[in-house]
């Protein structure tokens, strides 16, 4: 009898085990299933460079100087997109000061130049950060055919303008388009995607 009972408590034991394993690994699936979902459906957070995190300092001081501070991280975020923060030209905003590339030798006054063509174009959209955005990389035109078009920025407005300014170019060539889906719609003129690369990068300046 007591050997029967001995076997009873060992099986009960027995189950209690496995039925806690058994619900300690369901508990862990779900968790893991339920961070597949977050990842997939929600956007994906894109690490800032080390190099582009120590310019936050001279960046916060041009975006005040230009009432642009609420805006830091979209800049610093900018900059990591235009260069990862390498360079002479971190913000690559040569072209808006002197209408060509790599003249500027300073990151500093590459910094300076970028947030000043940046609240420039933010003022012109009337406040639309993406709008603004957007037209850094196309140029201030964008901010008209938006106007003249759909009104705000969209990612469809983005590509058929990169579509019509490629299309107008005397010389396609001169477009590097490294984009293999922007070179499949002949949307070669700019980055089609740069606001969406962009506001990845916002989520990480904003925690640092």
């Amino acid at each position: 009898m007591e050997t029967m009972k001995r076997k009873t408590k060992q099986a009960i034991k027995k189950t209690i085990l496995i039925s806690a394993v058994l619900c300690g690994l369901f508990i862990l699936l779900s968790i893991l299933s339920l961070e597949g979902d977050r990842q997939s459906h929600g956007p994906s957070k894109q690490a800032l460079s080390e190099q582009v995190l120590e310019y936050r300092p001279i960046v916060e001081k041009y975006a005040t100087q230009y009432d642009v501070e609420e805006h830091v991280d979209v800049l610093l975020a900018m900059m990591m997109q235009e260069s990862g923060g390498r360079g002479e030209d971190p913000m690559q905003s040569s072209e808006s000061y002197c209408g060509s590339r790599g003249c500027i030798k300073d990151p500093e006054l590459s910094i300076k130049q970028g947030v000043h063509y940046f609240s420039g174009t933010l003022e012109e959209a009337d406040g639309d950060v993406m709008l603004a955005v957007q037209s850094y990389n196309f140029g201030k035109g964008f901010i008209d055919y938006v106007e003249t078009n759909s009104g705000e920025y969209t990612q469809k407005a983005a590509v058929n303008f990169s579509q019509e300014m490629y299309a107008a170019a005397d010389n396609q060539a001169k477009f590097r388009c490294p984009r293999e889906e922007a070179q499949k719609i002949d949307a070669c003129y700019g980055d089609i995607f740069y606001v969406r690369d962009v506001m990845a990068y916002t989520k990480d300046a904003s925690e640092n």
